[in-house]
């Protein structure tokens, strides 16, 4: 009986996170604010067997005094290990052939291996005020020292034209319900003068091999016997700046049983 009552709690909890998923999580240390959102769709997954998903992944680093953030160095997003990631027959992506390219350029010559796109902002310090810039990402999927990866290209216009390959490492992890990890260094941008200020990035990716149709992601509704809906933590953040300041947070999410 007890038993029932929890996990009817949890659904009741699940109920009201779900409304409020789209607010994402906030968090500051010091003068650092973090906001870190995201999500899945579609929401209704099959209980037995994993279907295709796309995951959407938002964040923004500002400060409270109005300053240039400082220089993000390494970002961690650890996902669900309930989520399935397949390459199997997908066409892969270097990072010698996106580097110096436009999106378009990248496009031409990767277009088979992409996987998501998005977008990104940054601050730029200047003598006399902040200089905004923004662009587009592209993910491809790939692989590093003979492991799964995926190469983020960043490619912005102002103040100058600029290209930045993001090498994001994939690893799966044995222990905890975070265990599919994307890891990637940040390099000095603008001579250390650049800050990343916001990222927004939605992977997925249908494509078919062997004459059957696969998915870059897919992922199941694991609910409790007898439930339609279960609750579960979705995403871990983990962000590093150059000032030694490390700011993590996490994203609980919600899904119903199709």
């Amino acid at each position: 009986m007890r038993r029932r009552l929890a996990i009817t709690a949890l659904v009741v909890l699940a109920i009201g996170v779900g409304a409020g998923a789209a607010r994402g999580e906030s968090f500051q240390a010091g003068n650092i604010r973090i906001s870190f959102s995201g999500g899945f769709a579609p929401h209704a997954l099959p209980r037995e067997r994993p279907a295709p998903v796309t995951i959407e992944l938002n964040s923004s680093i500002s400060t409270e005094d109005g300053s240039r953030p400082p220089p993000l160095r390494r970002l961690e997003i650890a996902l669900n290990s309930q989520g399935r990631l397949s390459t199997r027959g997908l066409p892969t992506c270097t990072s010698a052939a996106l580097q110096s390219t436009t999106t378009e350029s990248a496009l031409a010559r990767c277009r088979p291996a992409l996987v998501g796109h998005g977008s990104f902002a940054a601050a730029l310090a200047s003598t006399q005020a902040l200089i905004p810039t923004t662009g587009k990402i592209l993910a491809f999927n790939g692989r590093r020292d003979g492991k799964p990866a995926l190469f983020l290209h960043l490619y912005g216009t102002v103040p100058v034209r600029a290209t930045f390959v993001l090498p994001l490492a994939i690893e799966r992890r044995q222990k905890g319900q975070l265990g599919t990890v994307l890891a990637t260094r940040i390099p000095v941008l603008a001579g250390g003068l650049g800050s990343i200020t916001e990222f927004n990035l939605k992977i997925g990716r249908r494509y078919s091999f062997a004459g059957r149709r696969r998915s870059f992601l897919s992922a199941g509704c694991a609910a409790p016997a007898g439930f339609g809906l279960a609750i579960f933590p979705f995403a871990r953040g983990s962000f590093q700046f150059a000032n030694g300041t490390q700011i993590d947070t996490t994203l609980t999410r919600d899904c119903k049983v199709s």
